[in-house]
């Protein structure tokens, strides 16, 4: 169960442009910051409430559900 605040996942961007999704993720929950990277890319471990992963493919997709984290 997550303690942040606001919207936590967005399984309806699945399909739609990384940089709009952001943009759309950031707009309905103000205390995140969506970060757009490409599938494989080497992140923190670290689970943090202000933080998004937006994972797109080559060509800027999203692949899955953006999420907290």
């Amino acid at each position: 169960m997550s303690h942040c605040q606001g919207k936590n996942s967005w399984p309806e961007l699945v399909g739609k442009k990384g940089e709009a999704a952001a943009t759309k993720i950031e707009k309905e929950n103000p205390h995140v910051d969506a970060i757009v990277l490409l599938d494989g890319t080497p992140t923190t471990r670290d689970f943090r409430c202000d933080r998004v992963w937006v994972w797109v493919d080559s060509h800027g997709t999203v692949l899955r559900s953006p999420r907290i984290g």
